[in-house]
């Protein structure tokens, strides 16, 4: 079991699970999928004009979701990541379905922003492609989003989320099924003026190989194929072949179209007006299917997780040095910070995710003062809220800005935030190193001792350290006041 790792896609057309055997080789580390789930759920379908989702297909999402379990349910939560696209990030009501999807899969689920799922997707396709120095275009047409991808090697190089996907796109232009020429041109239009925002970068960065990683590609790529509108790859005349029998029929007739599965007959036509805006705006000639995908960015996300080579960290440190994070503040805020989390009696998962999250926000918390000093709090949270992160779940990036955010000044700017006890308990770890580290000088030790029992905070430090050091005693009673307006209570003990 440890060799396995396991990823979850939950996609707003279909949820995929793919299980991976990590095979390393002269140092090398390699995955080779051992097994796979895929369930067509069509959450997407799902969304009303209010972006709620309906209780039936939520109940569809929960009833896969427990099969997804059963397979997984031994292993280790750090060998699992389930990330959810699209139609998590748009529903309204996901804070209350996310909950019972977690509780029915038996893992926690993390949300990610579209540039997120962009370089995921990125990552899954070129780790499954043989090495090359070509630039490489890689589309993925979801059910309800549609990403763009140019890399090279294993390295994004522009990246796009665009809100366009074979589901909605079917429920937009052809909801009864109903296939006509204006139909499929309107549904092309409204693609292209997608594209068109990025079209001009897209062609000006070019590439020189083109791949379709979703299952909209690999549906038309089968149709070409075993039709014989294609002897190679997608090319625009094939899909415009596909187009023209799909108005002739004016309907999908899945048992004329050889290589259609079931499933991808119900979106073949939002999927189809898709592709063929993106041959016609960015001038594609050939496209071939990509293996891989999301799924598989995943599962290689993972593997760094479980090494040196974490993505998270790789940005972190970008960040410093675009943001001019003075480093050796940083490190002596993490020093102290972690030190002092230490102290906790902490325990369970979450323990070492906060762990990670303190250490980053210890790295990035000084990030705003290359905006202003003023407020420079505000502006390090606001750029880690709404920046583009890789590696993190939009979770872990909200958690990573409420705590900058909460370093420094009042507490009560972070109370419209529901926030568990462990992490208000490493918000405190980080503010009592930003307080002690006010000198900007090293310390040789650590002068307090933090404890916490149910909602008391107990700070013990000598009477002589606070009777030598004024500032720091002020500011610390200060903290008393400022915890008193949170759910806790903070008391400061001398110690003789």
């Amino acid at each position: 079991m440890d060799q396995l790792l396991a990823a979850v896609d939950l996609g707003s057309n279909s949820f995929r699970l793919s299980i991976g055997r990590v095979v390393q080789n002269e140092g090398i580390a390699q995955i080779y999928a051992i097994d796979r789930l895929k369930e067509s759920v069509r959450l997407a379908a799902g969304l009303g004009p209010d972006k709620r989702l309906n209780q039936e297909a939520i109940e569809r999402a929960i009833t896969v979701l427990k099969r997804f379990g059963e397979r997984i349910s031994g292993f280790h939560p750090d060998r699992v990541r389930a990330v959810a696209t699209n139609t998590f990030r748009v529903a309204r009501n996901v804070a209350e379905f996310l909950p019972r999807a977690e509780a029915a899969l038996g893992f926690p689920i993390e949300v990610i922003a579209g540039q997120e799922e962009a370089r995921l997707i990125f990552s899954g396709v070129a780790n499954e492609l043989a090495p090359s120095a070509n630039r490489r275009l890689v589309i993925d047409i979801g059910g309800g989003s549609t990403e763009l991808i140019i890399g090279r090697g294993y390295e994004p190089i522009r990246m796009a989320s665009l809100y366009m996907g074979c589901v909605s796109y079917e429920q937009l232009f052809f909801p009864d099924g109903r296939i006509t020429e204006a139909r499929m041109e309107q549904a092309q239009l409204a693609a292209r003026r997608e594209i068109e925002a990025i079209s001009r970068q897209y062609r000006q960065t070019g590439w020189q190989e083109a791949y379709g990683s979703s299952g909209t590609a690999k549906g038309l790529y089968a149709i070409l194929t075993e039709s014989g509108l294609s002897k190679k790859g997608i090319t625009l005349a094939g899909l415009e072949g596909i187009k023209a029998k799909l108005i002739h029929d004016g309907k999908v007739v899945a048992s004329s179209l050889p290589g259609l599965k079931p499933d991808r007959a119900m979106v073949l036509a939002g999927g189809l007006a898709i592709m063929l805006a993106a041959f016609h705006e960015l001038k594609i000639k050939l496209m071939m299917p990509g293996e891989g995908a999301l799924r598989m960015g995943v599962l290689y996300d993972l593997l760094g997780r479980d090494s040196p080579h974490d993505k998270r960290d790789e940005t972190v440190r970008q960040f410093i040095k675009r943001y001019q994070v003075d480093t050796h503040q940083s490190l002596r805020v993490k020093k102290l910070a972690l030190a002092l989390f230490d102290q906790l009696d902490l325990a369970g998962d979450e323990k070492q995710e906060l762990m990670r999250s303190l250490s980053w926000a210890a790295d990035l918390h000084e990030a705003g003062i290359s905006i202003a000093h003023a407020d420079y709090h505000k502006h390090s949270a606001y750029i880690l809220a709404h920046a583009d992160m890789p590696g993190f779940s939009n979770d872990a990036q909200a958690l990573l800005a409420w705590l900058v955010l909460g370093h420094h000044g009042k507490i009560n700017k972070l109370r419209a935030q529901e926030s568990t006890r462990a992490q208000w308990l490493t918000l405190l770890c980080l503010r009592l190193a930003v307080l002690l580290s006010r000198r900007r000088e090293d310390m040789d030790t650590l002068p307090l001792k933090v404890s916490a029992n149910h909602d008391t905070i107990s700070v013990r430090a000598q009477t002589s350290w606070l009777t030598n050091h004024p500032l720091s005693a002020y500011t610390l009673r200060g903290e008393m006041t400022e915890w008193g307006k949170s759910d806790f209570k903070f008391e400061l003990v001398e110690a003789a």
